[in-house]
């Protein structure tokens, strides 16, 4: 029987755009939970096939393929085939991409379709941004990854065409806001809800309908987005698992895992630094 290859991750800053992120992995095993980004999720497909989850449908990305997710969007990933799937991500800031979108006219906060992108020349486009960055060509990446954001923006964007918010959605965003600002110390949902003037029931049905996650589960998404944003900073898990509300450096660990598909001292060490050799996750790395 021929062997799985193995699980590679590499996760960096943009040498030329402190707002951009960039991930290069092959994931076999590894299956990302229901999640959030802050920010927008740019991937082109290099091998394989990557099934998730998102909009209310099963999407499929695979070779020379572009999916886009947009900020705050719940979403999975997993492997479609044995083999699992290779790719390159950019997670631009939300505030990049609106200011690009802005300058081109179009719609803000620009919006995409949900289905992959068949477009060669941007796949192209957006893989030598991504190589450019990973040499830590400064001028090259940032250069190379704005012409390629544009690209994208004109072939792809669309007008996101916002609906009017309803008294259940208001109560909703409401309760968004209150979760928040009390990330360490959250009120239960009956407090919640008398918080909003919503019954506990009515609330989580129109929380769920709203971010498609429950209140609680949204708000670990919360506390992952915030310990990224601290990670960054160079601040250790453990002192970052306490700031933002989990029980533990362990609790962190788990949950950041399943978000982003690796450890946290992986993402601080390679966000610190210039972009790390690839190196393989195990099956004992921390959950």
């Amino acid at each position: 029987m021929t062997p799985r290859p193995r699980e590679l991750v590499r996760y960096w800053r943009h040498p030329g755009l402190p707002d951009v992120e960039l991930l290069k992995a092959r994931f076999v095993r590894h299956s990302f939970d229901r999640h959030i980004h802050d920010t927008y999720t740019i991937a082109v497909i290099e091998s394989g096939i990557e099934e998730y989850a998102y909009r209310g449908g099963t999407r499929r990305a695979g070779p020379g393929q572009i999916a886009v997710v947009e900020p705050h969007e719940v979403h999975t990933g997993h492997a479609a085939t044995p083999a699992g799937w290779r790719y390159r991500v950019l997670y631009p800031g939300v505030d990049a991409v609106t200011g690009a979108a802005a300058e081109l006219g179009l719609a803000t906060p620009p919006g995409f379709r949900v289905e992959p992108f068949d477009d060669p020349d941007t796949a192209e486009a957006l893989r030598a941004a991504h190589r450019a960055a990973e040499r830590g060509d400064r001028l090259s990446a940032s250069s190379l990854t704005r012409a390629a954001l544009v690209r994208l923006l004109r072939r792809h964007a669309r007008d996101p065409g916002a609906p009017p918010a309803s008294a259940s959605s208001r109560a909703a965003a409401t309760a968004r806001d209150i979760l928040h600002e009390r990330l360490v110390d959250p009120p239960r949902l009956e407090e919640l809800a008398a918080a909003v003037g919503a019954a506990p029931f009515g609330l989580l049905r129109a929380f769920r309908a709203a971010y498609g996650l429950p209140p609680h589960a949204y708000l670990n998404q919360v506390r992952v987005l915030r310990a990224r944003r601290l990670l960054l900073d160079g601040i250790a898990p453990g002192e970052v698992a306490a700031t933002v509300g989990f029980a533990d450096q362990s609790h962190l660990a788990r949950h950041f895992k399943r978000h982003t598909g690796v450890p946290p001292g992986a993402f601080r060490r390679g966000a610190a630094a210039d972009p790390p050799p690839l190196s393989a996750l195990s099956a004992g790395a921390p959950q």
